[in-house]
């Protein structure tokens, strides 16, 4: 069967990734989805295989070197390099910056941002050679306006923007784009362990007073990989109902 892209996205099994993933089985696409867990890779498979789409979930850790060298050597012999990527997989370690530990800032830095620069740089060479390439990275709305306790995931994806942009401009010749995608507060399976009145209280600060829904955020993904956004590069677009402008 052909296929009209290949689509890696990382952190597919849940939250916004596998809104994403949903997103994408509308389209003739062969999807790969990674998860940590063998439990994330069945929620991979099922999304797949419920929308008689193609593709399969992989397990693949970002803070684990071995992991990733596995993963680059199972796309390189299963011919799945990515016409399109999106970096999505994160998790966070908050703590306030005089009682934040040693790992808790590298863990994140790691995975946030030197995991993506790992993945960027073993699968663009095909991008390259077809001259075509469409590369999209999840940022926050923390980088532009910071946030108490999460001094190692603002800095991470400060960086993620400010590397998007970069890369934006080495690889615009060659027909690859490269854009960031900031959601704000999105309802997953994080914010839903929030407090109810927490919860309250910052709808309250947004203007539309409500959070954003996983399926908005992939529409606009799926969106900056369509033809129609060919001119978007070096972008960094904020989705957060108003709470930063």
């Amino acid at each position: 069967m052909s296929f009209e892209r290949k689509v890696l996205i990382t952190g597919a099994s849940r939250g916004i990734g596998k809104a994403i993933l949903e997103s994408f089985t509308e389209k003739n696409f062969y999807l790969v989805g990674t998860a940590t867990s063998e439990d994330g890779i069945k929620s991979i498979d099922e999304v797949i295989s419920s929308k008689n789409s193609s593709g399969k979930g992989i397990i693949l850790d970002l803070n684990d070197d071995e992991s990733l060298e596995n993963f680059f050597t199972y796309l390189k012999e299963n011919d799945l390099y990515p016409d399109i990527l999106i970096n999505n997989a994160g998790f966070t370690k908050d703590n306030i910056f005089l009682r934040m530990k040693d790992d808790e800032w590298s863990d994140v830095i790691n995975v946030h941002l030197n995991a993506q620069f790992k993945i960027i740089k073993n699968l663009i060479k095909p991008m390259l050679k077809n001259k075509f390439g469409r590369i999209i990275n999840l940022s926050s709305a923390a980088a532009a306006i910071g946030n108490k306790g999460q001094a190692n995931y603002v800095a991470a994806k400060s960086g993620i923007e400010a590397m998007s942009k970069t890369l934006a401009r080495e690889f615009g010749l060659k027909n690859i784009t490269v854009n960031c995608v900031a959601p704000g507060f999105i309802d997953t399976d994080m914010t839903e362990k929030l407090d109810g009145d927490y919860k309250n209280l910052v709808a309250t600060q947004i203007p539309l007073q409500r959070f954003g829904k996983t399926e908005e955020v992939a529409d606009l993904v799926n969106f900056l990989t369509s033809d129609e956004a060919d001119y978007i590069t070096g972008q960094t677009i904020h989705i957060n109902g108003g709470l930063f402008m």
